[in-house]
């Protein structure tokens, strides 16, 4: 910990075993420019700061952002103290990827129906065709 006590200094191992990724996956998010470890000679060390940013870089990961799109959030951060535009910024991309899931979810819920159909049909021509042969 740091003298103000208030940034714990982490290293790689226990930061990836904390979130559940590994080391590479830490340093594939720093060489993309969405977290800045501090570093102690060679070796790579991360404050509270680094760790929030890559819970949220993962949280966007699972809602099926890009890259790109967690990037842009999270530079909004840091130049919008009140974080307005940052809200507004993830308000509309959330919207698109809302919008984007139903027409799938539509999708997939009329290939589960036409599957279904296909599925039946092929059990009765089964049937059929075994009741014909005895």
């Amino acid at each position: 910990m740091t003298a103000d006590g208030d940034t714990e200094l982490r290293g790689i191992q226990d930061v990836a075993r904390e979130l559940g990724v590994t080391q590479r996956t830490l340093r594939f998010y720093e060489d993309r420019g969405l977290i800045d470890p501090q570093r102690i000679g060679t070796m790579r060390v991360y404050t509270r700061r680094e760790v929030a940013r890559m819970h949220l870089i993962l949280r966007g990961k699972r809602l099926g952002f890009s890259i790109r799109e967690i990037k842009e959030f999270l530079d909004l951060y840091g130049v919008d103290p009140q974080h307005i535009e940052q809200v507004r910024h993830l308000h509309g991309r959330v919207a698109e990827h809302l919008a984007d899931l139903h027409t799938q979810k539509t999708a997939l819920e009329q290939t589960i129906v036409e599957m279904e159909e296909i599925e039946r049909e092929a059990v009765a021509w089964l049937a059929r065709q075994e009741t014909e042969r005895t």
